[in-house]
């Protein structure tokens, strides 16, 4: 079962990466704008410090289109087992696959001041029981950078990843990032996630980050990560603690 799962995951990223290129190639070439992606291997998916595939690694591919009045749309895809690995004879979930959509405008002001607001949604694809809460989610969020240093808040316009009665909920962070000499470059992140209604869901979490370009458009990147997230709250059917201290691996290539 899992292996199938994993197949899926594979083929419909490859769809999704494909009709994305597809779709805004066409759009590049009809208005003023440019095309970019991504694809990914990573040793395990860390959203928000929290592991979305129960410690283990992920694939994921992206791409994005902006055009040159600074408004852009993209889409995104990682698998995922957070769901499915809640799932039971008498609940069952095949939700392993995660697809985001998002649009937005980004600017750079005269000053240096960079300014982007826009809407992201999260899309789990899958089956579920009957009564469960979905973890379809829609942020909007704002961020406005400076030197390096970017403060980023997002909000929750429906419940946040299946917790009922979240509406709300909120997530403000701020990144720093730094290129060096010889393709190096350092990034440090802190975040903080609120969780409206769901009593000790609350948490902070931190990276510390080096990647190193392998050429034009490859790079390879080592993170620690870290949270605050309480183990009662955040350990799976397996025992496993997600949001604990790790260490990620991982190697892309854009385009």
């Amino acid at each position: 079962m899992k292996q199938t799962y994993r197949s899926r995951t594979v083929l419909c990223l490859s769809l999704v990466l494909l009709a994305g290129i597809v779709f805004l190639t066409a759009a590049q070439a009809a208005d003023s704008g440019s095309v970019s992606g991504s694809v990914g291997v990573y040793s395990d998916y860390l959203f928000r410090g929290i592991s979305q595939t129960n410690q283990k690694p992920a694939l994921q591919a992206g791409i994005e289109y902006d055009h040159s009045s600074g408004f852009y749309v993209g889409a995104w895809g990682s698998n995922i087992s957070w769901l499915s690995d809640a799932s039971s004879d008498a609940a069952p979930i095949s939700s392993s696959l995660e697809i985001d959509g998002y649009a937005g405008w980004r600017t750079a002001t005269a000053s240096g001041v960079n300014l982007d607001f826009g809407v992201y949604e999260y899309r789990y694809p899958g089956t579920y029981p009957p009564g469960f809460t979905r973890p379809n989610t829609t942020e909007v969020y704002g961020a406005v950078g400076y030197a390096g240093f970017t403060l980023k808040y997002s909000n929750a316009v429906t419940n946040l990843f299946g917790f009922e009665h979240s509406h709300n909920s909120a997530y403000t962070d701020l990144s720093w990032n730094h290129d060096f000499s010889g393709g190096w470059s350092l990034g440090a992140h802190a975040g903080h996630q609120t969780i409206k209604n769901v009593s000790g869901a609350n948490y902070t979490d931190w990276n510390l980050r080096v990647s190193h370009s392998l050429g034009k458009s490859s790079s390879i990147s080592l993170g620690y990560y870290d949270t605050t997230a309480r183990r009662k709250a955040y350990t799976n059917a397996y025992g496993h603690y997600l949001g604990r201290a790790t260490g990620v691996l991982s190697l892309s290539t854009n385009f």
